[in-house]
């Protein structure tokens, strides 16, 4: 596993203690291969590659950040542990080629003969309330995001349950790129549509989801969605 894969956070009792130390240099009893080795005398972690460096450098952040949520996980993420844009009945539309055509309130076009790669549609952007007529402008957004799924249970999950999830019609969104972009694995607590008519079903997606696959919810997450929830009345 890649140690420039992305982390989620998880909570520590204790802090992580990392020496940063010299490029490589002879050292009794070798390195291990992350590039560093841990002091026998001391139990102090000693990085001697700049790959180590950045990698526990991240982990120490990701701790904090944990502390700081109140999250409790403990392992990396990985986008390729996540099978998404499967073609699974074999027409050579894979799943974000399907979402585009769904979504769209216009016949689509084509890049090609073979109908495999969506051009052009017409698809209204509910995060921004904008319409789109190229699918280049848009991606395929998952609701819950990949990595917040793993970071809150989807990490003890086999790959089946993975995949299913990646491709689930019903989390995935045809959205703005930049609004796609500006959100990244952030939860209700953390980043929301710009267009609020959109926050009522924005937080029953979200909230469908999360149940029906059992992800953990931390407490500032569930009152940002009890308060998108909320917005529904007013509707």
């Amino acid at each position: 596993m890649s140690f420039f894969r992305a982390l989620v956070p998880f909570a520590v009792g204790t802090a992580l203690v990392i020496a940063f130390v010299p490029a490589v240099s002879a050292h009794p009893g070798g390195l291990d291969k992350q590039g560093g080795h841990t002091d026998r005398k001391t139990g102090t972690y000693h990085c001697h590659t700049d790959t180590c460096r950045q990698q526990h450098q991240q982990q120490a952040e990701a701790e904090q950040e944990a502390r700081d949520a109140g999250r409790a996980f403990s392992t990396l993420y990985d986008r390729d542990d996540w099978p998404h844009w499967d073609d699974e009945d074999g027409d050579c539309q894979n799943s974000r080629a399907e979402a585009l055509i769904r979504a769209s309130q216009a016949p689509v076009r084509f890049t090609r003969k073979d109908h495999c790669i969506v051009a052009t549609g017409r698809w209204y952007d509910p995060y921004s309330g904008r319409t789109f007529t190229r699918a280049r402008q848009l991606d395929v957004d998952h609701i819950v995001p990949l990595r917040h799924a793993h970071g809150h249970g989807g990490n003890q999950w086999n790959e089946a349950l993975r995949r299913q999830f990646a491709n689930d019609p019903d989390n995935l969104l045809v959205v703005s790129a930049s609004a796609n972009r500006s959100k990244g694995a952030n939860s209700p607590d953390q980043w929301l549509p710009a267009n609020h008519a959109y926050w009522c079903e924005y937080g029953q997606r979200w909230s469908a989801i999360k149940q029906r696959y059992q992800l953990m919810i931390t407490p500032p997450e569930q009152e940002a969605v009890a308060q998108l929830l909320a917005s529904c009345a007013s509707e």
